[in-house]
C-alpha cells in the first residue's frame, strides 16, 4: 500500500482518505488545523481541562485575578477570588439543536470573604492586619456556552460563528498629519501611545514647532508639563534631548568642542596645524570629514576657532559662577551682553545645548521655555485642571488621578502585545509583564518623535499587518466578562458598606447576573456573532476563518476609507487578498490564507522554508520557520516557484525575491527563506 502511495504521489493524514497531490512542487508541511484559529482561542479562555495551579494569567482565570480580591471601604473586609470550575453540559450538542437549548456548562467560583480585625493604627497602610475569620463558598456563576468540536456555538438550538477581529495593535505608532503637511509646506509628526485599556497619549507640534499632548484627545497642553509631572526636572529633561557643547574664550578669541556626530561638514575659519609637527591638518574654509576628524583626535585637537556669531543665540546647559556669584542661570540665552559680561567676569569657559536647528531642532528647548510650570506639583495640578476643569483641586487628588491614568494597572494596561512593541520601536529591553507606562517610556516616545523631525527614523504603516492583530473569540469574551466584573465589583462594594458582614457569606455579596447578561448578549446581538453559513461544509469553515475589521472598538464601514480597504504587501501568505465581499464591506471582511495561523499575540503568521548557504549554493531544506510580518521585513524570501535542482539547491544566477515589501532580483547566496507553496497566497475557499 505504502509503495503505491508513493508511486501515485498520494498525501493521508487520516488511514481512510486518500489524496491525490497534482503539485509539481514538493509538498513540505500539511496544511495546519484550520478550526485552530476559533479552538486554540476558546481553549486559553477557559482553561478548562487545567488544574488550578497550573492555570495561566490569562482568560477567565485572568479577567478574576484583575478584578479580585475587593476590598470594603475600611479595608476590613475583602472578597478573595480562589478558583473556579466548569462543569460538564447537561444536553449534548444534537439534543439542544433538537430542543432549542444553549450548550453550556455550569460555572462555579470559590470564593474566600476574609474578615480583619480593625487596624490599630489607621495611619499606617502598610501595618500589617491579624486574620479574624475567613469564610469560603463556592458559588454558582450561570451558565458559560461551550465551543462544539467544529469550532461554533450552539446558542437556543441555532449554530453560531464568533468572527475574529482585525484591530489595530496597542502600542507607540508614528505618523506625519498629511492634511497640515501639505498646508504648510513641511511634516507635521505625531505620536500616539495607544493602551489595550486606558487613556491615550497623543503628542504633537504646533505651528511654532513646539511639543505639545492630548490626553484622551482633550485639550492640548505643552508636552514638558507632561515630563514635569513624570518627575522631571528642567535640567533633566534639556539634558535627555540635547548634547553639550563647550565654549573656551582665549585672548579675545573664541573656541568651540562640538559633540563629534555633528561636526562633519562644518568649515573651519583658519588653518588648523598639528600643535606637535606645526603641519596643516585642515586649511582655512574648508570643510571637515570624517577622515579629518580622525586627523584631529589624533594630533590631540578638541576645540576649534570659531565666531562670535557661532555663540550667540545658543542656550546656556549650566549656571555660570564667578567665585560664589551666579553670573548667569541654565537655559539663559547667550547675547552680545553676557559675553561682554564674560569677558568682565573672567568667565574662560561654559557649556550651552548644540542646537542647530539642521542635525538637532530647538522644539523641546522653545516649549519648556514657554511653559511656566517650574515644580512636579505644580505640573500634576495643572494637568488635573485641563483634564476636570471646573473641579477645585488638591495636590493630593491631583496627584492619585494623575496616577491612576498612567501609572494604574488596573486603570491601565498596555498588554504584553502593547509592551512588546514599545520595546520593539524604542529599542527597549522591559519585561513583557510590565504593562503600565513608565516615565522614560514617554521620554523614549518623545526623543524618537524628535529624532523623527531632525530627518531620522521612520513613520509607522498603520495599514502594515505587523500593527494590526486578530482578537479571537477567547479575547472578544474575555473583554466582555471584565467589564461585567466591573459591573458587580461596584454592587459589591455598596452590599460591603450597606451591611453588617460579620454574618454575611460570600453569596449575600455577589449577584453574577451582569456579568451573564452581557454574555447573553454578546453571543445573541454582537455584530460579531453571526448566524453559521451551513450551505456547504467549505462554507461552514471559511466562516470560522474571517476576519473582520468591523465590530465594537473597530472601524465603521461610513469612516474607513480606501487604504484600509486595500490589499497590502504584508498580507501575502497572511490574509487572502480575493476573498473578501463586494459592495459596502469591501476590504473590511477577509479571509485568513490557507497556511496562515495566529499566534500567542494575535499577530498572523505564515510559514517559509529556510534557505541555508553552503559552499554548494543556496539549499533550499525542509526546515520551515513561522513569521509574523514584522519578522518577515528583516529577511529575502523567494517564491515556491522558484527552480531548484535535484540536490536541493536554487537553480538560477538570479532569483525574484520580496525584500521589505518590493520584489527584486538577487544572487541565489542573499536568499533566507522560500515559499512552501503557491496556495498559501490564497485562502481555503479560494
Amino acid at each position: 500500500m505504502s509503495k503505491a502511495k508513493s508511486e501515485l504521489n498520494i498525501e493521508s493524514n487520516n488511514p481512510i482518505i486518500l489524496r491525490k497531490n497534482f503539485s509539481k512542487i514538493k509538498k513540505v508541511i500539511n496544511n495546519p488545523n484550520l478550526l485552530e484559529v476559533q479552538r486554540k482561542s476558546y481553549e486559553r479562555f477557559l482553561q478548562k481541562d487545567l488544574p488550578q495551579d497550573k492555570r495561566l494569567n490569562n482568560g477567565l482565570e485572568g479577567v478574576f485575578k484583575s478584578v479580585f480580591p475587593i476590598e470594603g471601604l475600611n479595608k476590613n473586609f475583602s472578597l478573595e477570588f480562589k478558583g473556579y470550575t466548569i462543569g460538564e453540559p447537561k444536553y449534548s450538542i444534537f439534543e439542544c439543536k433538537q430542543k432549542g437549548l444553549t450548550y453550556s456548562a455550569s460555572l462555579k467560583v470559590l470564593f474566600d470573604l476574609v474578615t480583619f480585625e480593625p487596624n490599630i493604627n489607621p495611619n499606617d497602610k502598610d501595618s500589617q492586619r491579624d486574620i479574624k475569620d475567613i469564610k469560603e463558598q463556592e458559588i454558582y456563576f450561570g451558565e458559560i456556552p461551550l465551543m462544539t468540536h467544529n469550532g461554533s456555538f450552539v446558542i437556543n438550538g441555532i449554530e453560531r460563528v464568533i468572527v475574529s477581529q482585525l484591530q489595530r495593535s496597542p502600542g507607540v505608532f508614528y505618523d506625519s498629519d498629511k492634511i497640515r503637511s501639505h498646508a504648510q509646506g513641511k511634516p507635521f509628526y505625531t505620536a500616539r501611545i495607544i493602551p489595550y485599556r486606558g487613556s491615550w497619549l497623543d503628542f504633537e507640534f504646533d505651528q511654532r514647532d513646539m511639543i505639545f499632548v492630548r490626553i484622551d484627545r482633550k485639550r492640548k497642553f505643552p508636552a514638558t508639563i507632561l515630563l514635569k509631572a513624570v518627575g522631571y526636572s528642567k535640567e533633566e529633561i534639556l539634558g535627555s534631548f540635547y548634547q553639550l557643547e563647550t565654549f573656551r574664550i582665549e585672548g579675545g578669541k573664541y573656541f568651540r568642542k562640538m559633540p563629534k556626530d555633528f561636526l562633519v561638514f562644518t568649515r573651519t575659519y583658519e588653518d588648523i596645524t598639528n600643535p606637535k609637527t606645526g603641519e596643516v591638518i585642515i586649511k582655512k574654509n574648508r570643510r571637515i570629514t570624517k577622515h579629518l576628524i580622525n586627523k584631529l583626535e589624533e594630533a590631540g585637537i578638541e576645540f576649534l576657532p570659531c565666531e562670535e556669531s557661532d555663540i550667540i543665540g545658543k542656550y546656556l546647559a549650566e549656571d555660570v559662577i564667578v567665585g560664589k556669584e551666579v553670573v548667569a542661570k541654565s537655559a539663559h540665552p547667550v547675547n552680545q551682553a553676557l559675553l561682554e559680561s564674560f569677558s568682565s567676569t573672567g568667565v574662560s569657559e561654559f557649556k550651552v545645548y548644540f542646537i542647530d536647528n539642521i542635525n538637532v531642532s530647538s522644539s523641546v528647548l522653545e516649549t519648556i521655555l514657554s511653559d511656566k510650570v517650574n515644580t512636579k506639583e505644580e505640573a500634576v495640578i495643572d494637568i488635573y485642571k485641563r483634564m476636570r476643569p471646573g473641579e477645585p483641586p488638591n495636590l493630593s487628588s491631583a496627584s492619585s488621578y494623575f496616577e491612576n491614568m498612567f501609572f494604574n494597572p488596573e486603570r491601565y494596561d498596555l498588554s504584553e502585545v502593547g509592551r512588546l512593541k514599545i520595546n520593539n520601536k524604542l529599542g527597549l529591553d522591559k519585561s513583557l509583564n510590565d504593562r503600565v507606562l513608565s516615565p522614560d517610556d514617554i521620554l523614549n516616545v518623545l526623543k524618537y518623535l524628535m529624532e523623527l523631525k531632525d530627518g531620522r527614523g521612520s513613520i509607522d504603516d498603520i495599514d502594515h499587518l505587523g500593527n494590526r492583530r486578530v482578537k479571537s473569540v477567547g479575547e472578544l469574551l474575555e473583554n466582555q466578562f471584565r467589564i461585567g466584573l466591573v459591573r458587580m465589583e461596584r454592587a459589591i462594594k455598596e452590599r460591603m458598606t450597606a451591611q453588617k458582614l460579620d454574618s454575611l457569606m460570600p453569596n449575600d455579596l455577589i449577584n453574577p447576573k451582569p456579568v451573564n447578561s452581557l454574555m447573553k448578549e454578546f453571543f445573541g446581538r454582537s455584530q460579531l456573532s453571526q448566524f453559521m453559513d451551513q450551505t456547504n461544509p467549505l462554507s461552514e469553515v471559511t466562516h470560522k476563518r474571517r476576519l473582520s475589521a468591523l465590530g465594537p472598538g473597530g472601524l465603521t464601514r461610513e469612516r474607513a476609507g480606501f487604504e484600509v480597504r486595500d490589499v497590502h504587501p504584508t498580507h501575502y501568505g497572511r490574509i487572502c487578498p480575493i476573498e473578501t465581499p463586494e459592495g459596502p464591506n469591501i476590504g473590511l471582511i477577509a479571509s485568513l490564507s490557507s497556511y496562515a495561523r495566529v499566534n500567542e499575540y494575535g499577530f498572523i503568521e505564515t510559514p517559509y522554508r529556510k534557505v541555508k548557504v553552503t559552499e554548494n549554493g543556496a539549499e533550499v531544506t525542509d526546515e520551515v520557520d513561522f513569521l509574523t510580518a514584522m519578522e518577515e521585513e528583516k529577511y529575502v524570501i523567494a517564491q515556491a516557484n522558484a527552480e531548484i535542482d535535484k540536490n536541493g539547491y536554487l537553480k538560477h544566477e538570479l532569483i525574484p525575491v520580496r525584500r521589505s515589501g518590493e520584489t527584486v532580483m538577487v544572487y541565489p547566496n542573499e536568499v533566507d527563506y522560500i515559499d512552501v507553496s503557491p496556495m498559501q497566497l490564497v485562502s481555503v475557499a479560494t
